[in-house]
């Protein structure tokens, strides 16, 4: 009888141990105090398709912030190209003026902006003439085209350099007279106000680039603005103080003569 007994209870252990297996439950066993758990098949095939998912959702996320990354374009270089342009023409312009400027001395330039009306065009004269230094205080005109020679003689005297040009075969001589204390005068107020005209000039390139600057202030990080605004001034200082120095030499030119 105690034979038949044992035999009946192996076989309902093993009935539950199969039934485990397929649930994942925790079942006691006849001869068992504690309980054993058997992780079932679907159980792993869950924790595993877990896993997937989950790894499949962060790197989607990833992916996703890196589209979504926008590179600003550096513009630092570009705004303080424009505005040393700017600041550069200016610089041109404030040569050009002064070169019309008389001085005691001779200088081939200071015939440059005279414009000469010759066969129905109004050309300057550099253009349709060789101007040359004979002495400090002679210069030579040569036009290319003789019949011009009238015509050019006439745009010199009516220019306000003071000049009287005379014919001398197919030149022209034009003798610089000396300056007086007062035309010095004159002449130094011009320089000044020239030269006030420049530095405006030239502010107002950096005002330009100034306001680019602030409207970059929404996207930019405040620490490289700032950092381009200062690079800004150092350009505006640099050129406020080529345009003096040039002044200062007109006026050094002048007085000297």
């Amino acid at each position: 009888m105690a034979v038949f007994l044992r035999r009946g209870f192996s076989i309902r252990n093993a009935l539950l141990r199969r039934s485990s297996a397929l649930y994942g439950c925790d079942l006691p066993l006849c001869n068992s105090e504690t309980p054993q758990r058997i992780l079932c098949p679907p159980a792993l095939e869950f924790l595993k398709e877990s896993r997937r998912g989950f790894a499949k959702g962060r790197k989607s996320k990833d992916e996703s912030s890196g589209t979504t990354m926008e590179v600003l374009p550096d513009m630092g270089p570009i705004i303080k190209a424009n505005a040393t342009s700017h600041m550069e023409a200016a610089i041109a312009a404030l040569s050009v003026e002064l070169s019309k400027l008389r001085t005691g001395r001779a200088s081939p330039g200071m015939l440059d902006h005279i414009i000469v009306e010759t066969s129905g065009l109004k050309l300057p004269l550099h253009q349709i003439a060789v101007v040359s230094v004979m002495d400090s205080k002679t210069l030579s005109i040569n036009p290319f085209d003789p019949n011009a020679l009238k015509n050019i003689e006439t745009a010199i005297v009516e220019s306000p350099l003071g000049l009287n040009p005379k014919t001398d075969g197919e030149r022209l001589i034009a003798a610089i007279p000396p300056l007086t204390k007062e035309h010095v005068q004159a002449i130094c107020k011009v320089v000044n106000k020239s030269c006030e005209d420049g530095r405006l000039s030239i502010r107002r390139g950096r005002q330009k680039a100034m306001d680019t600057i602030k409207k970059l202030y929404s996207s930019y990080p405040k620490d490289d603005l700032k950092r381009l605004e200062k690079e800004v001034e150092e350009l505006t200082k640099k050129h406020i103080k080529k345009a003096e120095d040039l002044c200062k030499a007109k006026e050094k030119e002048i007085a000297g003569g």
